[in-house]
């Protein structure tokens, strides 16, 4: 299980690719996964983010009202 992506692998599925997409298809299906996985990113990232934008933060102080 540890041969599984030796460079002949690799070789072999970009020729099969090419194949069933064509030349022509690829960089706009490698564009799609690559803003797919950046917005996978920035939404795990929000999801962790937002847990700490909720929390008030104990050192500031609100202004008094009279």
């Amino acid at each position: 299980m540890g041969d599984l992506l030796q460079p002949w692998h690799l070789v072999v599925i970009l020729v099969v690719a090419l194949l069933i997409f064509g030349p022509s298809k690829l960089p706009g299906l490698g564009k799609g996964l690559g803003e797919g996985i950046k917005g996978f990113k920035e939404g795990i990232k929000g999801i962790g983010s937002s847990d700490d934008a909720e929390k008030p933060d104990p050192t500031k102080t609100t202004p008094e009202v009279k």
